[in-house]
């Protein structure tokens, strides 16, 4: 497995690391539709509400009228303990979800369906 990231999939570790980094998550991602039209969440943890940044980043894609994923990056704390969210396989078949670092390296890809 290589590390090395083409320019998009760059993009979208920058767009989670920033999304991460304004509200000071445990996680940022980014997602990338099939139109190239790109998502960022955070974490989102209330009380009465918890969403995860990638689940967060996908609500986004769907109300937006997306209908496939062609990539996603998580940059979280904690990269091995990172779980791809059934919602992502609800969403159509994607390519792998790059899990990374907080400096942005990559620590793992994962499928993006469980199915």
């Amino acid at each position: 497995m290589s590390d090395t990231l083409d320019p998009e999939d760059a993009k979208l570790v920058t767009l989670a690391r920033g999304a991460r980094g304004r509200v000071s998550a445990a996680a940022g991602a980014a997602l990338r539709d099939e139109t190239g039209r790109t998502y960022s969440a955070a974490d989102v943890t209330l009380t009465s509400l918890s969403i995860s940044a990638l689940e967060l980043a996908i609500a986004q894609a769907v109300a937006s009228g997306a209908r496939g994923v062609e990539a996603a990056a998580v940059v979280t704390d904690d990269p091995d303990r990172f779980v791809v969210p059934a919602a992502l396989a609800e969403f159509g078949p994607t390519a792998q979800v790059i899990v990374c670092r907080t400096d942005g390296s990559v620590a793992h890809r994962l499928p993006g369906s469980s199915a």
